[in-house]
């Protein structure tokens, strides 16, 4: 049997489902995670400057450096394990380390990643966390460290995976500049489901951090496009009425649709990436098979609270902003079409007006051409009757009756002469 020809990028394809593993994690242990992106044109960044700035972090610890254009790295540095992956917008950094510090959430656990390189990163931090990932003994005890650890006014605490464990976070940003997650890990939880939650509840996180972009480019714009709906509706009201030039109506009209299509194209990216990055921390939440603990809101209320009314704002304005572009592009034709139906108007006037001057024309031409035949029959007569004198005297007549018989067959002859003229110019 002959070989097989494959696709070029069949491996490439088939690896990549599996490039990026969940971690393996031993309880008691904890984690340091860091997610950094550039301020301006992160999808169109150049990753190569990420990747330096990886391999600077390796070379402090004599680590191995990635493949070149790798989009996901995981190795030892020190007596840490890095986890480090490249996405459209950002790139993450997740330190696992097999030890428990004594002061919960410390702060000093965030300098596994040195001073030094943080401040020459290529981009600014979007979410930093700290995790303390300790086994479950019983309610009382996590209810007490949440209570130490957590603000109760935000505080969500639920059971994920069957009661595998119990994980809590508040989603403030502590002191230190870092949020606080905790999971307690039931016993005989395998270390590759711990890796599982902790991985997801990094990327509830990140994805709920990104996309709140949506949310602060939705309050920066809202105050334009109010104005810019005031400004369509006035001049739609001038359209109704009347009030103001037609020409000046459509300029001003055409001026905000280019604006709000301008708009349009300076948004639609975000509003993309905010509805793809709201999926996956639900799809991400959902996976976790959420339970009640003790009573307490469980992360799904608390989106459901406190990030979802964010979304649907975003989702409401890029609808609002779609209408406004709408709106204005309709009103723009119906001008367009009243502006044209009144030129139309005014060039069937004209046209009229032309067809009258051209009748008029075409009477004094036809006056101009009789009188045209009578002067020049009179002096063709007046010719012809001095041609033919000498001949007159012969047949007896005198010069008015010879002019009298010449009179009819000239006029005759002057007309035909000029309609055939006439005809072949036409």
């Amino acid at each position: 049997m002959p070989p097989i020809q494959d696709h070029p990028l069949r491996y490439e394809l088939a690896n990549e489902l599996h490039a990026r593993p969940f971690p393996s994690l031993d309880v008691p242990c904890s984690a340091v995670f860091l997610a950094v992106k550039r301020a301006d044109g992160a999808a169109g960044r150049d990753r190569n400057a990420d990747m330096d700035h990886l391999i600077a972090l390796l070379d402090r610890h004599g680590a191995p450096h990635p493949q070149p254009g790798a989009t996901h790295y995981f190795g030892q540095i020190g007596r840490f394990r890095l986890k480090w992956e490249s996405h459209t917008e950002f790139v993450t950094y997740t330190v696992f380390s097999d030890k428990l510090s004594d002061r919960a959430f410390d702060p000093a656990d965030f300098e596994v990643f040195p001073g030094d390189w943080l401040a020459q990163m290529p981009g600014v931090r979007m979410t930093s966390a700290l995790m303390r990932i300790e086994p479950l003994h019983d309610k009382d005890t996590v209810m007490e460290r949440v209570r130490e650890w957590f603000v109760p006014e935000s505080l969500a605490v639920s059971r994920v995976l069957d009661d595998a464990a119990v994980v809590a976070a508040d989603f403030r940003i502590d002191s230190a500049g870092h949020q606080r997650v905790a999971v307690f890990v039931a016993p005989g939880t395998g270390s590759r489901r711990v890796g599982r939650v902790v991985q997801r509840l990094c990327e509830i996180e990140t994805y709920k951090t990104m996309s709140m972009l949506g949310f602060a480019k939705v309050k920066d714009m809202s105050p334009r496009m109010g104005a810019l709906d005031c400004r369509l509706t006035g001049l739609m009201d001038r359209m109704t009425h009347g009030e103001h030039p037609a020409e000046e109506t459509l300029a001003g009209l055409l001026a905000i649709s280019a604006e709000l299509e301008n708009t349009v194209a300076r948004t639609s990216f975000r509003f993309g990436a905010t509805a793809a990055y709201e999926a996956i921390v639900h799809q991400r939440i959902a996976v976790l098979r959420e339970q009640r603990f003790e009573g307490r809101q469980t992360f799904n209320e608390f989106m459901m609270r406190r990030y979802d009314p964010a979304m649907r704002t975003v989702k409401a304005t890029q609808r609002r902003l779609d209408t406004l572009a709408d709106r204005a592009m309709r009103a723009g034709e119906l001008l367009r079409t009243s502006v044209d139906v009144d030129r139309s108007a005014q060039n069937q006037k004209l046209l009229e007006g032309m067809n009258r001057r051209a009748e008029a024309q075409l009477r004094l031409q036809r006056t101009v051409e009789g009188l045209s035949v009578v002067a020049i029959s009179y002096y063709g007569v007046s010719l012809a009757a001095y041609a033919a004198s000498p001949f007159a005297k012969l047949v007896g007549l005198d010069k008015g009756e010879l002019t009298a018989m010449l009179t009819l067959p000239v006029v005759l002859l002057v007309w035909w002469l000029i309609r055939r003229i006439h005809a072949r110019i036409h």
